[in-house]
């Protein structure tokens, strides 16, 4: 009943964010978190996330690897265990002036730098060693918390096992679209 009360509010308060830019609700086992996304400066970014909100893609995934004080990472793997059915991957746009500052949310990927498909993991931290520098790619921020980062906190708190993996399974319950 708590967590209804909370997302109630929460959906209430997006009156109050910038109608230029498309919000989503991620409903996690942890609280809800509203995300603002830059479509402005991260257009294939935002679309192919978007695509994953519209089709239900993040339902019932998990934060699979949470570092604290570094971020935590999701989208790619079913509650079974089992690894999503992705897109293709999308070009990287990690040259967009976005930093992977703390509660920017960005696009996982291999060392492949246009290799990003669903997994996106969420900056616990200031790390500006992951942005695009010279000749190097970064890794592509899309967006910002913009309520809900105290559940970002308690994400990165759980307790992890071998390859940062969470002792305790947090569940993105499903992403939503909000205002646009």
């Amino acid at each position: 009943m708590k967590h209804l009360i909370s997302i109630f509010l929460l959906f209430l308060s997006f009156s109050v964010f910038s109608d230029e830019n498309p919000t989503v609700l991620m409903e996690t086992s942890q609280g809800p978190i509203i995300i603002e996304l830059y479509p402005t400066l991260a257009p294939k970014t935002v679309d192919n996330f978007l695509k994953y909100v519209q089709t239900d893609g993040f339902k019932q995934t998990t934060f699979h690897r949470i570092i604290n004080n570094f971020m935590i990472q999701g989208g790619g793997f079913e509650v079974s265990g089992k690894k999503a059915v992705t897109f293709a991957a999308i070009e990287n746009e990690s040259r967009n002036g976005l930093s992977n500052k703390r509660g920017t949310i960005a696009m996982a990927r291999t060392n492949n730098p246009h290799s990003a498909t669903r997994q996106f993991f969420i900056n616990h931290n200031d790390n500006h060693f992951l942005d695009a520098q010279d000749e190097r790619w970064g890794y592509s921020v899309f967006g910002k918390v913009i309520k809900g980062m105290e559940v970002v906190d308690k994400i990165a708190m759980v307790k992890t096992g071998a390859g940062d993996k969470p002792i305790q399974t947090v569940i993105i319950n499903r992403i939503s679209a909000g205002k646009k």
